[in-house]
């Protein structure tokens, strides 16, 4: 199954319109024709069985045939992660944890960060395809990119997590994560949270955690620890 996105459609709408791009994809290089069926998603949980009335590059035109919507994960994942100096690498993160089933992504900019700018609009860009290739029907939240100390501010709910560098006692992730519970980790920059950041962060509550014995990039990182919450809660 190929999955399409639309974040416009609910249930009240029976025909809908795709846009020129879409269009374009479906009807030139996907050579799709009248009569044909479509997977759409809202990114909300449904997925809607559509079928195509008019087969233009320019203005697609389908209609629903049925519609069903698929539970939510009982967990929630919301990763901090501050965005890396190669920005690449960063999209890289963002298209492996929405396939992996990241829910909330905050990009976060840290005392040692490397990149202070980044472009929402690409990485939405990146999450939503990510999301269409794993079939997945709830789009992550990507949230705007905040400074570390006005998010350490914010109140925070769940497992809080902070993955670092300096040497003193943690635990390991996997030991401390439950299933069915929402996680919220924090990961630092390429040159790692400062020790001021990890202050401020145990005074919120955060939890410092081990991801293993190896000294791993950001993305990396990140990474691993949305595998082993998404393991747990799989398991």
């Amino acid at each position: 199954m190929q999955l399409f996105y639309n974040p416009d459609l609910d249930q009240s709408v029976s025909q809908f319109t795709f846009s020129q791009e879409e269009s374009r994809h479906i009807v030139k290089v996907l050579r799709k024709k009248e009569g044909d069926t479509l997977h759409i998603t809202n990114g909300k949980g449904f997925i809607f069985e559509s079928e195509i009335l008019l087969a233009d590059p320019k203005r697609c035109k389908a209609q629903v045939v049925s519609t069903t919507k698929k539970h939510p994960q009982r967990h929630w994942l919301h990763m901090v992660v501050a965005p890396t100096k190669n920005n690449d690498r960063f999209e890289w993160f963002l298209e492996k944890a929405t396939e992996i089933g990241v829910n909330e992504i905050t990009p976060i900019f840290c005392d040692r960060s490397e990149r202070k700018v980044i472009k929402k609009e690409r990485l939405e860009k990146v999450v939503q395809s990510a999301m269409k290739q794993s079939l997945r029907t709830y789009l992550p939240k990507l949230n705007d990119a905040i400074a570390y100390k006005d998010y350490i501010a914010q109140a925070q709910n769940g497992l809080l997590f902070i993955a670092h560098c300096e040497e003193e006692e943690k635990v390991d992730l996997k030991r401390r994560v439950a299933a069915d519970t929402d996680v919220t980790i924090l990961i630092g920059p390429e040159g790692d949270f400062s020790p001021e950041e990890i202050r401020l962060a145990r005074k919120s509550g955060f939890l410092p955690v081990s991801l293993g014995e190896y000294r791993l990039r950001t993305e990396t990182a990140a990474i691993v620890a949305c595998t082993t919450v998404t393991m747990i809660n799989n398991s």
